[in-house]
Parts: structure tokens; C-alpha cells; sequence
């Protein structure tokens, strides 16, 4: 299993469509977070906190804005990495090779998946010395800032094990890029509309960014970390039994 995800760990590193990702995501956050900063330190900006005895602090107002838009990058950029965990291998005829190696399908689907994820910490890891600047002239609230973090790397989580079943249903990477993004954007939008209170309460749960929202404002809740933790092991297992039909 690791020998499989520090091989597509490595692989992702020699592709040149995940160093043009990475430098793209450091550009448009420098850029979101600088908005952010002039923002924050405008004189009106902080005469109106000033006066708020409940005014929200810098890590709210620019580092909980900074991990929320976030989400909405991470819904663009994963499908273009996910495409060609297995359908790539299924377009290059690799896949039977794979397929007859001597480890099981549990130690395949876990290992592209934790190799990806660890592009995506790398990722996370070089976007989170912007926020940790702001200690050279402000204080950060360390416990939303962690509860945000965990918000990300949890949405990165269930982004990437859905992205990775698609990619084993096709053998064309752009199928699979585009179907991801179609999934995401459904299950983002989940929330925005319902007949009913019960309908709504029922697909606003089921959104997968519905639960990212509290984790950004520091409100741990056990309950979303559960959503996420199962979603991603259904996907997973979805995945392993795909992989499983192709092996027979």
C-alpha cells in the first residue's frame, strides 16, 4: 500500500499538470489573501470591529475567509488529478498488470488514494505559511485555525475517494474529470433547494460542503468529522469492489 501511493506520489511530482496546479493554487490564494489583508486593515474595516464588542478577529475575517474559498478551488482542481488514478491506468493498458500483482485491491484503491492525499497535504502545507505570516504582526486563534484545517483536509479526503471511484468506472481520463466535476457540483449545490423544511434539512445534510462550513468557525461538531469519515470509506469500498469485478 505505501509502496503504491510514494509511487503516485512520485509520478504526480514528475507530471507536469501538478506542478502547473500547484504554482496556480499558490497564485490565486497569494492573490485571494492579499484582497483579504487591504481588506482587513482598511481604516473603516477596523473603527467598525473596534466598536463591535463582538467583532469577529483576524483569523475569522481572513483566515476562515481564505480556507472557504478553498472549497470552491478544490472543486475545480481535484476532478484534473483524480481522472487518472485508474482510468489513465485503463486508457495506458496497465491496468491488468496492476490487476495481477500479488496485493490485494484494498492495498491498490488505499494506495492512490493516500498517495494523492499527500500531494494535496503538500499543497495545503505551502498554502498555510500565508496565514501563518500574519503572526509577524497579529495573533492567530490557533484552535479555528486547526478545526479549519481539518475542515479542508476532511473535504480533500471526500473529494478525492469520490473523484477516485468515478476514475474506475472509465478508461477515458476526461469522462472521469468531467463526470467527478459534475458529482461535486451536485453535491455542493444539495443545500440550495427543497420543496419542503424536511427536504431541505434532509439534502442540506447530505451536501458535502454543508459540513465544512462549521469546521471554518472553529465549531468542532462530531458529527460532521462522521460524515466525512464515512463518505470517504464508502467511496473507498465502492472502488475496491469495482476494482474487485475487474480482477474476476
Amino acid at each position: 500500500m505505501w509502496t503504491i501511493a510514494a509511487r503516485e506520489l512520485r509520478s504526480l511530482f514528475l507530471s507536469p499538470l501538478a506542478w502547473s496546479i500547484l504554482g496556480a493554487v499558490q497564485v490565486i490564494f497569494g492573490w485571494f489573501f492579499a484582497i483579504l489583508i487591504y481588506w482587513f486593515i482598511r481604516p473603516e474595516v477596523q473603527s467598525s470591529l473596534a466598536n463591535d464588542p463582538n467583532a469577529p478577529g483576524l483569523t475569522a475575517m481572513v483566515v476562515g475567509s481564505l480556507l472557504d474559498w478553498m472549497a470552491i478551488v478544490l472543486l475545480l482542481i481535484t476532478p484534473l488529478l483524480t481522472m487518472r488514478l485508474i482510468s489513465e491506468e485503463r486508457h495506458n493498458k496497465t491496468l491488468p498488470l496492476l490487476l495481477s500483482a500479488p496485493i490485494s485491491m484494498t492495498s491498490i484503491i488505499l494506495g492512490k488514494f493516500l498517495g494523492l492525499m499527500g500531494f494535496f497535504m503538500i499543497m495545503l502545507g505551502m498554502l498555510m505559511l500565508m496565514p501563518l505570516s500574519l503572526l509577524l504582526g497579529g495573533l492567530l486563534d490557533f484552535g479555528q485555525l486547526a478545526s479549519g484545517l481539518l475542515g479542508v483536509s476532511l473535504l480533500l479526503g471526500a473529494l478525492t475517494a469520490l473523484g477516485l471511484y468515478i476514475s474506475t468506472l472509465t478508461a477515458q481520463p476526461t469522462v472521469a474529470a468531467i463526470s467527478t466535476f459534475g458529482a461535486f457540483l451536485l453535491l455542493w449545490m444539495l443545500d440550495w433547494g427543497g420543496n419542503t423544511e424536511a427536504q431541505n434539512s434532509i439534502l442540506s445534510y447530505i451536501s458535502i460542503t454543508n459540513h465544512y462550513q462549521p469546521l471554518l468557525k472553529g465549531l468542532f461538531s462530531t458529527a460532521d468529522v462522521i460524515y466525512y469519515v464515512l463518505f470517504i470509506a464508502l467511496f473507498l469500498i465502492l472502488s475496491i469492489q469495482r476494482l474487485d469485478a475487474d480482477r474476476i
